[in-house]
């Protein structure tokens, strides 16, 4: 038993916590940094964490070299295409088959505790935690301003909720804890001189970073697609982030000023390179962005549920820290108008700047660390 300066009582010697969630980097990044910010916290504990075999951490997990089990699980496809249709006839089988994978996980890991960040991948270890002879406690994170169906379904059975935006819903609120997004514990680190050299950009002209978050969107990389020649030959550069999916269709796009990735691992260079970003309005975006003080033109995906992403966005507009256009608003010629505008128009940058970094929760992840340990201490 160690006391440490908080008062909080924990057993350290092979503690033992999964963190479920993935599919997309809003879901898996969060999961990511708990983790980091627990294993730096506690050194002698076993994090485990479980995703997807389709989700981005497919590629992450192995690349950071983190304890992980991968399960054969996707979501829903809510398309009508015989693709889409064969994908659901096989899901049921794809969740016995993870159950099954869980159950053998669980038997041998033996968790004490269960964090989930969301996604299709966190439901199965929730349940398997809630449904054990010992209950092992579970704790959510929610990182939208419209909680996600994993929150809903697991509400009532957690421990606790830490919330990045205030959530109205009085059956949560003996649970909920405000702590913003956990987010990468670098991103605020990035070097800039590094990063104009990694990128080969101009140190004088004015960098616009567009994404449409770690799977990219397509509806924002056509928007792009119809503006992109007009920053050849005026003082701006743009750094754009395509996804993977759709690389291969902006590539040819690549100028000396232009410059086209499928995906950026080092987003805290991106960041520290950015003096504007355009880009989708998912939570860990939108505290990413806020806790680099970045201005922003924000374009929410209207299919996002809830409309979560609507009122995300709003959160930052109505402050002034951002331009907000719906996707039903959008003009590619008024998009460029606007960017050009803004990145032209010094003043208005820092001010929007200064607005977005007090809006930033940067000790967000701590914050829930605090929390996860207090419940921890209970166990």
């Amino acid at each position: 038993m160690v006391v440490t300066k908080a008062g909080v009582i924990l057993i350290l010697d092979n503690y033992k916590i999964i963190i479920a969630g993935g599919g997309t980097g809003g879901h898996l990044f969060p999961a990511i940094a708990i983790g980091e910010e627990l294993k730096e916290r506690i050194p002698q504990a076993k994090i485990h964490f479980i995703g997807s075999d389709f989700g981005l951490e497919a590629k992450v997990f192995p690349v950071k070299d983190l304890l992980h089990t991968l399960l054969p699980i996707r979501g829903l496809q809510r398309g009508f295409s015989f693709d889409s249709l064969i994908k659901n006839l096989i899901l049921p089988f794809r969740i016995i088959a993870s159950l099954l994978k869980i159950r053998t996980l669980f038997n041998d890991f033996k968790p004490e505790l269960v964090i989930g960040t969301g996604g299709y991948a966190s439901a199965l270890p929730l349940l398997m935690a809630t449904i054990q002879k010992t209950t092992i406690p579970i704790i959510l994170q929610e990182q939208n301003s419209f909680p996600g169906i994993t929150t809903r379904w697991f509400a009532n059975k957690a421990s606790l909720i830490c919330v990045a935006f205030k959530i109205y819903d009085k059956s949560l609120n003996r649970k909920v804890v405000l702590t913003g997004n956990p987010i990468r514990n670098n991103i605020v680190l990035g070097e800039k001189s590094l990063a104009l050299k990694e990128y080969n950009l101009d140190e004088q002209k004015k960098t616009v970073f567009v994404f449409g978050g770690s799977q990219g969107s397509a509806f924002l990389n056509k928007s792009m697609e119809k503006i992109i020649n007009r920053f050849n030959g005026i003082p701006v550069q743009i750094l754009w982030q395509t996804g993977d999916n759709e690389y291969n269709n902006y590539k040819k796009y690549m100028s000396g000023s232009i410059k086209v990735t499928p995906f950026i691992n080092d987003m805290a260079s991106a960041y520290t390179l950015s003096d504007l970003v355009v880009c989708r309005s998912g939570a860990l975006t939108l505290s990413e962005v806020t806790a680099c003080g970045k201005p922003s033109i924000l374009i929410p995906f209207a299919a996002a549920a809830g409309n979560h992403q609507l009122k995300n966005a709003k959160t930052l507009y109505h402050t002034g820290a951002s331009i907000l256009i719906e996707e039903k608003n959008l003009n590619s010629d008024s998009l460029f108008k606007k960017i050009n505008h803004l990145v032209n128009n010094k003043v208005k940058l820092d001010e929007m700047s200064s607005i977005s970094k007090t809006l930033g929760k940067p000790n967000a992840t701590k914050k829930i660390v605090d929390h996860i340990m207090k419940v921890s201490s209970n166990v």
